[in-house]
């Protein structure tokens, strides 16, 4: 799919994202040698229960994103409630809150372009299912920095709305349904 060696996993996901991620993450390998940065849309006053749910079915560390944090490989990032969450050119997590974007924050277009300037071809952006258009000017600009596109086919995603939108602002991205996205994921460490 790509001749530059992906270095980081950016993945954005909404409404079904709890169902998505818990096909695609669990099935990583203990040794999986990426870091992985993940935004869900969650409500701003709920605690975000997903890290301990995807640690308890998990191989790698999942834990919330904290600010100007180093990113280590074999990690699962995840945005917390009610803050941006973005890469800086060093490779560290930086958290924020301002404005909302596409009604959202944490927003994935807004981690999605950050690491994008940061990791440039190095990057692979996931957008799964979601109800909204946000991630998708994020992943084009993922795929115009020439890092790698993918999209959970909107036929087999329990909102269609969000991959509907990614391919439409990226259509050279890649369609894969969720058991295509764990593979290839999966097959990103070591055998």
């Amino acid at each position: 799919m790509t001749e530059t060696p992906v270095k980081a996993v950016a993945i954005g996901a909404s409404a079904g994202a709890v169902q998505a991620l818990l096909a695609i993450l669990p099935k990583l390998p203990a040794r999986f040698p990426l870091p992985v940065l993940v935004v869900v849309h969650v409500p701003p006053d709920r605690d975000n229960a997903l890290a301990p749910l995807l640690q308890s079915k998990c191989k790698v560390l999942v834990k919330e994103a904290e600010d100007k944090e180093p990113i280590e490989g074999g990690a699962i990032y995840l945005a917390p409630s009610d803050y941006h969450l973005l890469v800086e050119t060093d490779r560290t997590l930086a958290l924020s809150t301002d404005e909302l974007v596409n009604y959202s924050r944490p927003s994935i277009d807004v981690l999605f372009q950050s690491a994008a300037d940061a990791y440039g071809p190095e990057l692979l952006g996931v957008i799964l299912t979601g109800a909204n258009h946000d991630g998708a000017a994020g992943l084009k600009a993922i795929r115009d920095a020439g890092g790698v596109a993918i999209v959970e086919d909107p036929t087999g995603a329990y909102a269609a709305a969000m991959p509907l939108a990614a391919l439409e602002a990226c259509p050279t991205a890649t369609i894969m349904n969720i058991d295509a996205i764990a593979s290839y994921l999966s097959s990103l460490g070591p055998a």
